[in-house]
């Protein structure tokens, strides 16, 4: 119940992974999923991304084996209430960054992506998707097997410029 009410939290279907952990790190201080750093405005400041995921050990309820096939990192900016409360997009944000098989190492029994983000210099968060498909964007479900089309989302770790 802790990291659910604080924000340390990652949705997976299908069993595509079974751990997320993404950290954002800067002049000696970090922060993960549900944190937030806080980063010198004088300085435009470089975030070290790290993104630690772990496929399932075994088979899902399906009986197979899915494969992450790509993981996005997304950024977006943080600017306070929105003045249309039905608004559910904030045109600031975009996927800065997609990783595939090639850029990840394994550890263990995790891989690991390690991405920067150069001169941070507003309030900003950054989340993690990853997916077994070759889809740029989810789909909206149609009559595929879900099986087929599995994803997993991050909670942000928010980055305060002051």
């Amino acid at each position: 119940m802790d990291g659910l009410r604080h924000g340390r939290i990652f949705v997976t279907t299908g069993d595509l992974i079974t751990r997320l952990d993404v950290t954002a790190g800067s002049q000696g201080r970090s922060a993960g999923t549900g944190e937030t750093i806080t980063v010198s405005r004088r300085d435009r400041t470089d975030v070290d991304v790290e993104i630690r995921f772990r496929p399932p050990a075994g088979t899902n309820a399906n009986g197979d084996r899915p494969q992450v096939r790509r993981v996005d990192l997304i950024v977006g900016r943080v600017t306070g209430l929105s003045v249309d409360r039905d608004a559910d997009t904030n045109p600031t944000t975009a996927v800065v960054a997609r990783f595939g098989p090639r850029d990840w190492r394994q550890q263990g029994a995790q891989y690991v992506i390690r991405h920067t983000l150069r001169d941070v210099e507003a309030d900003s968060y950054l989340r993690v998707r990853g997916t077994s498909t070759d889809e740029a964007e989810p789909l909206a479900d149609g009559l595929e097997s879900p099986w087929s089309d599995l994803w997993f989302y991050s909670n942000p770790v928010f980055v305060r410029v002051r």
